[in-house]
């Protein structure tokens, strides 16, 4: 079990392998992003991105399962996140490509509010097979203590 007190400042952690395929790619853009670039391939050569390419939102929901994944082979206790402050969609993604995560935790502090929670930042970048950032965000999760007297 991954709990608060379990989470160390500055740690970098490496994880996940999504295939991006293009009937992914079109499905999700069909009911969440229906712009042209996302769903026609003559449409999407006639842009900047040249060809078919996943929506970033998508991107998000590829990342997304790559974390929970995480996650659950680690026993990280989670108890969701109040945000995210910070997101770029650095370059395209396109069907083809393998995703893959890396995040590290920037600060972590206790919940003055409710002692058995921590609230923890970090920065997810996400990599296509090519080691090519194709995304980054920073975030604010919140965390099961083990502890929950509040002391640390």
């Amino acid at each position: 079990m991954q709990f608060y007190e379990d989470l160390v400042v500055g740690v970098v952690s490496h994880f996940g392998s999504y295939p991006v395929t293009r009937e992914e790619v079109v499905a999700f853009a069909s009911k969440y992003d229906p712009q042209p670039f996302h769903l026609d391939d003559a449409a999407a050569a006639q842009t900047h991105f040249g060809r078919l390419s996943a929506s970033g939102w998508h991107t998000c929901a590829m990342t997304m399962a790559m974390l929970v994944e995480q996650q659950e082979k680690t026993g990280h206790r989670g108890l969701g996140s109040p945000g995210v402050d910070e997101l770029r969609w650095h370059r395209p993604v396109y069907p083809g490509d393998t995703l893959r995560v890396e995040t590290e935790i920037l600060e972590k502090r206790r919940s003055k509010t409710r002692p058995e929670r921590g609230i923890y930042r970090s920065t997810t970048r996400v990599f296509n097979q090519d080691g090519v950032m194709v995304m980054s965000m920073t975030s604010n999760a919140m965390v099961e203590t083990r502890d929950p007297t509040g002391s640390d």
